[in-house]
């Protein structure tokens, strides 16, 4: 069976720009959730979010670009160059055809697509080109990867918000083992401007509160929903035969487990998909409960939401049976964005044998009878870790990240 390992990483995230210094924010706890302040925030029932406030697309994405594109793009252009860079992957030196892109996509493209709704508004329903510029706009960091990087293998885009970042490595690993031995992969976002944010709202999942420290508190007997936070990773996956090959510099980590689940509608007796995603995705890995040394939780800081994760992760572990970390405390759900930054913290914690805290939470709810990593990082062995992702709408996806082997 072809071996799908990570080569690359690029991160942006709201604690920090790039894999080492994101890393090295993310290690001490430091935040990057704060007040609003790219627009007026104050009359809008969320005021914190995490913003990638250092973010400036003219230092880093071709000036041509920056007027046909939103952040959410731009993100994804400037994670896939540090990616490509730290995989040391000469694109000129391969078949165009033998890279793909895939991609997740959730709110992205909101910020653009406020602004030519603003147009439209402003001209008329004759100017249709804003309903066009909105469309095309779920496919448009896949399409600029592909077109900048001339990658012409078999690309595509998926959409299931949260889960999308998991969806997407699980979609690359499937081509590597088609025969597509180098895949551009995983998410970014950028919902926050106020079309953004009012979409996000109405799903009655957002925590209202104004401090930033107590706003985003998963699995907190005071949890009160979630932050929304800009950013993601791109991941370059590889075929482990054609990276040894080209003397790829590094191996992260491999995508060793993938399952993705759907849960019941409403009302159904039967009980929520991510324990079933998780039990398949271990499955596929090969790997038993006692051998997974920490679980990324999906950390939706919605009460029942959280009482339905620890119930699933306690189902399979039993209780306090694995360490369990939520390093999006320190950024908010990043959406598109997040579960692939969780798959590049996966990777990073074996790389250093550590676990990233969870920060903000001081009261474990009762019942959840979780070993929540709390406010500093756990020296440990990581060779196997469980990454878990819910989109809103019904998705759960899990995936296993594996440490290399010495091939």
């Amino acid at each position: 069976m072809t071996t799908a390992v990570v080569t690359g990483l690029g991160v942006l995230a709201p604690n920090g720009m790039g894999v080492e210094e994101c890393w090295a924010a993310t290690l001490a706890g430091k935040t990057g959730i704060r007040p609003i302040s790219g627009f007026d925030a104050s009359r809008y029932s969320v005021t914190v979010a995490g913003e990638l406030a250092g973010f400036h697309a003219v230092d880093r994405v071709p000036r041509g670009l920056i007027v046909q594109t939103d952040k959410w793009t731009q993100h994804g252009l400037v994670c896939t160059e540090h990616a490509l860079a730290d995989a040391a992957v000469d694109t000129a030196a391969l078949d165009e055809y033998e890279m793909a892109v895939v991609t997740a996509s959730s709110s992205g493209g909101n910020e653009f697509g406020q602004r030519e709704i603003q147009r439209l508004w402003e001209k008329g329903p004759e100017f249709v080109g804003a309903y066009q510029s909105i469309a095309w706009f779920y496919a448009a960091t896949t399409g600029q990867v592909s077109i900048r990087h001339g990658m012409r293998g078999p690309c595509g885009v998926v959409a299931t918000e949260q889960a999308g970042g998991l969806d997407a490595i699980g979609q690359a690993r499937r081509l590597i083992r088609a025969g597509t031995p180098v895949i551009v992969t995983g998410g970014t976002d950028a919902s926050l401007c106020p079309y953004g944010l009012v979409a996000q709202t109405a799903t009655g999942r957002l925590s209202t509160r104004s401090d930033p420290e107590r706003a985003y508190l998963p699995f907190d007997a005071d949890a009160c929903g979630h932050v929304v936070g800009e950013g993601g990773a791109i991941a370059i996956v590889e075929d482990l035969a054609s990276a040894v090959r080209r003397g790829a510099p590094r191996r992260y980590g491999e995508i060793a487990g993938y399952a993705a689940t759907f849960d019941p509608p409403p009302g159904s007796p039967r009980p929520p998909g991510l324990r079933r995603a998780a039990e398949a995705a271990m499955a596929d890995a090969g790997v038993a409960p006692d051998e997974v040394d920490v679980v990324f939780a999906d950390a939706a800081g919605v009460p029942a939401l959280d009482r339905a994760e620890a119930a699933a992760i306690t189902g399979i572990f039993g209780p306090h049976g694995v360490p369990v970390t939520a390093p999006k405390t320190m950024t908010g759900r990043l959406l598109a964005g997040g579960a692939a930054l969780d798959v590049a913290f996966a990777l990073l914690a074996i790389r250093d044998a550590v676990v990233p805290p969870t920060v903000g939470v001081r009261r474990q709810a009762g019942g959840h009878h979780l070993d929540l990593v709390l406010n500093e990082p756990r020296e440990a062995r990581v060779r196997t870790a469980l990454v878990l992702a819910r989109g809103h709408g019904g998705f759960n996806s899990a995936m296993v990240v594996r440490q290399c082997g010495t091939e």
